[in-house]
C-alpha cells in the first residue's frame, strides 16, 4: 500500500504538530511517509519545504503516492487543481485542518486510496473522517473501490460515473467473473454476482441489467459497442505468490504462511494465479500439497534465473540461503518473474515457521 510514499505538508506551527502525530499514526501502519515544512518550522524528522507550496506540490504531485495537506482546504485546492489529470493516476489527496480536528478526502478517494487513508489517519490522531464520494455515504462499494482492493485494471474508466450511480441508485447492477473455476465470494458480497466462461456469455448476462461490470483475467476482448448501457470491464492483473521453506517444512505450516500473507494484504485466495519457487523445491511434500489444497498450478524456476533478476525492490540477500543453493533469496524474486514485467511487491518478504512468502502483482 502507498508503495511510493506518503507525502505531509504543514505551513505553521499548529501544522507541524499535527504532521508529527499523523506521522506516528503512519509509522505504526508501517507506511513509508515524510514531512515538510517552512525552514522556521523544521527539527527532526521535518524535512525543509522549498519554494512556495504550489511549486512543492506540483514537484511532488507524479511521485508520491500520497499528499497529506495540513492546511486550510483552500490552499490545497488552488494548489492541485492545474495538476489533475484522472482518478486512475492522480495521488491521493487529503486536506487535515491544522488542529487535527477534521481528515478529509479531497481526491483519488476510491482508485487513489484516499478514503482508506483518511480513516487510518483520523483514527490514528482521534480525528473526524470526512469522506463524501457517493458509494460511501450510502454505504455501498464503488466499481473503483473493489478493483483497488483486488488488484484489477479499469479498461474503460469513463464507465465509472454512470455504473456507480447505477449502485448508488439500487438500480440493476450485476457483476460478471469471467473464466475462474471456482464461485468466488470474498469482497463481492454486495453485489449480484455471475460466473461465466467466456466474454460472450458475459454480454448475454449484462444485457438483463441496467449496468455492469466484467472481470476476467486477460485482455477483455468484449467490443464496446456491443453494450447499449454502461459497463465497467476490469482485467485481473496477475498475482502470484513466491514461496520458499526448508526441507522438513510441513503443509500445514505453509498454509499458516499463506493465509496469514493474504490477510496482511487483504487479499482473497481466489485473486492468486500461481504460486511460484525455486526448481530444487519441485519434488517437496508441502510445496505440492498447497498448489493442491489452494487448487493454485506452481510453477519452478532455475537457481540461474532466480539470480538474474535486479529489482529495486528486493529484499537485502540471505548469506545463508546464498550459501545453500546459490542464490541470496527465492520467494521475491519468483513471484516477480512470473508475474511478469513490471511487477512490484505487494507484500515483501515474510516468514513464518521456517517458510518465507512474498506476494508480487503484474502490471
Amino acid at each position: 500500500m502507498f508503495p511510493k510514499g506518503i507525502t505531509i505538508i504543514a505551513i505553521t506551527r499548529h501544522g507541524v504538530k499535527t504532521a508529527l502525530n499523523i506521522k506516528q499514526a503512519l509509522d505504526q501502519e508501517g507506511l513509508k511517509n515524510s514531512i515538510f515544512a517552512s525552514k522556521k518550522y523544521s527539527q527532526p524528522n521535518v524535512c525543509e519545504l522549498e519554494g512556495t507550496v504550489g511549486e512543492f506540490i506540483k514537484e511532488k504531485y507524479s511521485n508520491t503516492d500520497a499528499i497529506v495537506a495540513v492546511m486550510a482546504t483552500g490552499i490545497t485546492i488552488r494548489a492541485i487543481a492545474p495538476l489533475l489529470k484522472s482518478k486512475l493516476t492522480d495521488p491521493a489527496v487529503i486536506g487535515v485542518d491544522a488542529t487535527g480536528k477534521f481528515v478529509i478526502s479531497l481526491l483519488s478517494g476510491h482508485y487513489g486510496g484516499a478514503n482508506e487513508l483518511t480513516k487510518i489517519i483520523a483514527k490514528g490522531i482521534d480525528a473526524m473522517p470526512v469522506i463524501t464520494t457517493a458509494s460511501d455515504s450510502a454505504g455501498k462499494q464503488s466499481v473503483d473501490e473493489l478493483a483497488k482492493k483486488l488488484h484489477l485494471t479499469i479498461e474503460n474508466p469513463k464507465s465509472l460515473a454512470p455504473v456507480n450511480a447505477t449502485i448508488v441508485n439500487e438500480e440493476r447492477f450485476v457483476l460478471v467473473i469471467v473464466g475462474y473455476t471456482k464461485k468466488v465470494t470474498h469482497m463481492l458480497e454486495n453485489f449480484k454476482v455471475e460466473h461465466v466462461n467466456d466474454c460472450e456469455e458475459a454480454i448475454e448476462i449484462v444485457k438483463n441489467y441496467d449496468a455492469g461490470a466484467v472481470i476476467a483475467r486477460e485482455s477483455l476482448l468484449i467490443k464496446f459497442e456491443e453494450f447499449n448501457k454502461p459497463v465497467t470491464l476490469l482485467r485481473a492483473k496477475c498475482i502470484v505468490a513466491g514461496l520458499g521453506c526448508r526441507k522438513d517444512s510441513q503443509s500445514s505450516h505453509l498454509v499458516e504462511t499463506v493465509n496469514a500473507a493474504l490477510e496482511t494484504v487483504n487479499l482473497p485466495a481466489w485473486r492468486i494465479d500461481k504460486f511460484a519457487s525455486v526448481d530444487i523445491k519441485s519434488k517437496s511434500t508441502a510445496m505440492l500439497d498447497i498448489a493442491k489444497l489452494f487448487g493454485i498450478p506452481f510453477e519452478f524456476l532455475s537457481v540461474e534465473t532466480l539470480r538474474s533478476l535486479n529489482h529495486p525492490e528486493l529484499s537485502p540477500d540471505s548469506k545463508l540461503v546464498q550459501e545453500k543453493i546459490g542464490v541470496g533469496g527465492v520467494c521475491e524474486r519468483a513471484a516477480l518473474i512470473i508475474a511478469g514485467k513490471n511487477s512490484n511487491l505487494i507484500l515483501k518478504k515474510t516468514k513464518l515457521h521456517g517458510t518465507t512468502i512474498a506476494i508480487a502483482k503484474g502490471a
